[in-house]
């Protein structure tokens, strides 16, 4: 008996694995490769340099586009599209080929019963609305909070108009993504994290003690500087502590500049990317994880944070800005503290405070997992996708998703 043909999904987006083991974020592949039993699964991505242009990664045919010689295909990788617009202004001129390239490629892969998944609002949201095929939007938050200028926003909402849904990874971008197009059809469907096999706990490790953590992009809306200058009053109580920083971007060499001026370089270890495979270890080995969110100049800021499930999968501890997207993955969590955004002085407090229960926080955090799970472990996540992806593919525009 001869089984249905799977429809195509065709996945657009910007920030994709550039080969197995990347350490640039792989959310984008780990939902995709998750959702090749209901789907034939093409994802077309940016080139970089280094990556094959056509390969199948765990399932999923990756093809590679190129938008620029290859020595300037430098759009997207080491901090994303926002920042890199904001620290070199001339990569304005690398967009139009960017976003006619991933047209021109994606036309070649749309087949009669595709659906498209467009990641980000722009540029990949545009292309998706020109394929002229039902589409989902998923916001990830800079898209969202960042791109204010004219062009930006009425690009957005040109984008959005005709998509069967807009996905936010937070109740906490709900609101503003109605904002900026009022509908009624917003979902909230989380990017998730891998809790059955990689982010979990292991009763063998030992904890370090007064070892903090801070895992994330180097770039301003992550915090970091506030966790620096707030390392001078934790270290007058606890003269032992030391912080690893795990992650690169365009902020790298100003924090490690920052470490040396305020006396604390000695305490802070800066490791630079790593794998996703070798951050469990990470998580479980620190006493304490910190995760300083606060909104950038620009008015970017997190959409979701899945470090801070990623360090609770694994029983770590938590000091977090409080925020409403942290507010949406904390609220009642045990093990975790939440202070005002921006400010070292009650960050010091909490960990000073934190560090001082490290055992116990520990304890109750894995007590509390299994609250996680329901909503983010990646199996529970990648069904409500395929699900939502075949409500817009067989009916054009879905009402309420959420609800």
């Amino acid at each position: 008996m001869e089984h249905p043909a799977k429809a195509r999904l065709l996945i657009l987006a910007s920030t994709y694995p550039r080969w197995a083991g990347d350490h640039e974020p792989s959310f984008v592949h780990e939902l995709a490769r998750r959702l090749t039993d209901r789907f034939d699964v093409v994802a077309v991505v940016p080139h970089a340099k280094g990556a094959l242009d056509n390969e199948l990664l765990d399932g999923v045919r990756v093809v590679r586009y190129r938008y620029a010689p290859e020595a300037l295909e430098t759009l997207v990788n080491n901090g994303g599209i926002v920042t890199n617009l904001q620290r070199s202004r001339w990569k304005i001129l690398l967009v139009p080929g960017f976003v006619a390239m991933q047209w021109v490629v994606a036309r070649r892969h749309v087949s009669n019963n595709a659906v498209v998944h467009a990641h980000w609002i722009v540029p990949q949201g545009l292309v998706a609305r020109l394929l002229r095929k039902p589409f989902l939007i998923t916001s990830h938050g800079a898209d969202l909070f960042a791109l204010r200028g004219r062009i930006a926003m009425a690009a957005k909402r040109f984008s959005i108009r005709k998509s069967g849904c807009l996905a936010v990874v937070s109740e906490a971008m709900r609101e503003p993504a109605r904002e900026l197009i009022p509908r009624d059809n917003v979902a909230v469907r989380p990017m998730g994290v891998d809790m059955r096999d990689l982010f979990k706990p292991d009763p063998a490790v030992v904890r370090d003690d007064k070892h903090l953590l801070f895992v994330g992009r180097l770039v301003e809306k992550k915090g970091l500087d506030v966790l620096l200058l707030a390392l001078p009053k934790v270290l007058e109580a606890h003269p032992e502590v030391r912080l690893t920083v795990v992650g690169h971007g365009p902020l790298e060499s100003a924090m490690v500049d920052l470490a040396a001026r305020i006396g604390v370089a000695d305490h802070v270890t800066f490791m630079g990317p790593v794998p996703q495979r070798d951050l469990p270890a990470l998580y479980r080995r620190a006493s304490l994880f910190v995760a300083p969110f606060r909104e950038a100049r620009s008015g970017d800021r997190e959409g979701l944070g899945l470090v801070l499930v990623e360090a609770l999968a694994c029983g770590c501890p938590v000091v977090a800005s409080d925020i409403p997207s942290t507010r949406d993955v904390l609220y009642g969590f045990p093990g975790v503290r939440t202070v005002s955004p921006g400010d070292p002085q009650p960050l010091a407090d909490a960990i000073i405070d934190a560090s001082e229960g490290e055992h116990r926080l520990s304890s109750e955090v894995v007590g509390a997992r299994d609250r996680l799970s329901e909503r983010f472990d990646w199996d529970a996540v990648a069904e409500g996708y395929a699900d939502l992806l075949d409500s817009v593919r067989t009916g054009g525009r879905v009402a309420d998703p959420s609800r």
